[in-house]
Order: structure tokens, then C-alpha cells, then sequence
């Protein structure tokens, strides 16, 4: 089986897709659990009205990664939808993999485009949490505009939002994190959880991933971000 990551013309991505190469348990993998986990972009909500059928609250991940955080999240909550979203085959193929070996049945991904995904399989106000875990923060002031966080991706998210659902946005990288504050200033749809300019103390419900734990021990900090929608 040939999965490829599903995208619309776009003429500016928030991410540059890398031709690293599938281990043979992650291509293996998406023979036997891509059929189970897999969602496809085109088809639309259809895509995910049997996860918001159950009435379970659903968590969404952009830009899981290797899945890790994804799959400790969703192995210790069974009592909540979790959907992924991630345009890099190694990492999708080692997360259905991983999940498949544990059975999870409350675990599916995309493997698409975020924007794509958000604006057309999922209905409005459906979402109760949206997790943007370390995004590139493209460092550079020219490729400012790919960065994931803009305007028009946050109000996108807040439509998708229920009342009172979270963006939960996490970065190890001060000056985006900044950045995030500003943005998430500009929305009148959002509040932040902690205060006007705060930064929130990290979720006992988001793991931290190795790379997180060896940042500390550097010395280097990681800012978490909360907003809420309107109830």
C-alpha cells in the first residue's frame, strides 16, 4: 500500500516536506493499520462523523512528529477522541504502528495538510481541544511567513473550537512564543488562560518529549500557551 500526504494548491506551506526514508516497520505499518487509523482529506467531514458520533470529547495534534506525545496521550485517556494530523510519512507510519501494537481504538490521523484538514473535515464547534506542540518556528525573518501561527490559521482553529475549547500552542523558542502572544492579542475570539500576556504552566496532560527533557537539562525553557473560546 502507497499512502502519499494529500494537499490543495497552496503557493506558502508552514512546513517543507523532508525525503527521509521509511524504516520497513513504518511502511509495513501502513499495510496493516493505515486501513484501521487512517483518514483521507477528501473525505471531508465524512471523514470524521463516526468519531464525534460516540459524543466523546475529541483532542487534535498538528504536527505530531514522531507521534510519542500523541500515543501516551491517547493510551492514557480512553475516555477521549484523539486525531493527528501530520504531512511526514516516517512519523505516521511509526505512530499507527505503535498504535496498533498497544490496540487503541481512540486514535486516527490525517496525513495532510493542517489547514486543509481543519477547514474541510470538520464541522464548526466540534473540537474540543487543538495541540500545536513545538512548530517550526522559522527562525528567519524572511520565512516569517511560514510560520504556522498567523492569523488566518488561528481563526480558522477558533471556528472549529466548541465554546470554551483550548489552543493549547507550546515552543522552545522565546521569541516565537512572543510571536504566538501577539497573534493570539490581535483575535478577539480568544482569552488567555492565564492572563493577559502569561505564559501557562505546562498540562499535567502533555508528556514531555525527550527532546524537552534534554533541553532542560541545557538549560533551555519551554512556554506553553493556553486560550480559550468564548463559552
Amino acid at each position: 500500500m502507497i499512502v502519499k500526504p494529500e494537499f490543495k494548491d497552496k503557493s506558502i506551506r508552514s512546513f517543507v516536506i523532508r525525503g527521509g526514508r521509511m524504516t520497513e516497520g513504518q511502511q509495513t505499518a501502513f499495510e496493516q493499520w493505515w486501513p484501521k487509523y487512517g483518514r483521507s482529506l477528501h473525505d471531508g467531514v465524512k471523514a470524521t462523523a463516526d468519531i464525534f458520533a460516540e459524543g466523546k470529547p475529541v483532542v487534535v495534534e498538528v504536527g505530531f512528529g514522531m507521534g510519542d506525545s500523541l500515543l501516551e496521550m491517547a493510551s492514557k485517556d480512553p475516555s477521549t477522541h484523539f486525531i493527528g494530523i501530520e504531512v511526514h510519512p516516517p512519523g505516521v507510519g511509526r505512530l499507527i504502528n505503535e498504535a496498533g501494537k498497544l490496540g487503541l481504538a481512540n486514535l486516527w490521523v490525517f496525513m495532510a495538510d493542517a489547514t486543509d484538514v481543519l477547514s474541510d473535515c470538520f464541522e464548526d464547534g466540534s473540537i474540543s481541544r487543538l495541540q500545536l506542540f513545538f512548530p517550526d518556528p522559522w527562525h528567519k525573518k524572511k520565512h516569517n511567513k511560514r510560520r504556522i501561527v498567523q492569523a488566518p490559521f488561528v481563526n480558522i482553529i477558533a471556528g472549529k473550537l466548541k465554546p470554551s475549547g483550548i489552543l493549547h500552542m507550546a515552543t522552545d523558542w522565546e521569541p516565537y512564543a512572543e510571536y504566538m502572544v501577539e497573534v493570539l492579542a490581535e483575535s478577539p475570539r480568544y482569552q488567555n488562560v492565564a492572563g493577559d500576556k502569561i505564559y501557562a504552566a505546562a498540562p499535567d496532560y502533555r508528556p514531555k518529549t525527550k527532546f524537552e527533557k534534554r533541553g532542560e537539562k541545557l538549560g533551555h525553557g519551554v512556554w506553553d500557551l493556553l486560550y480559550q473560546t468564548p463559552s
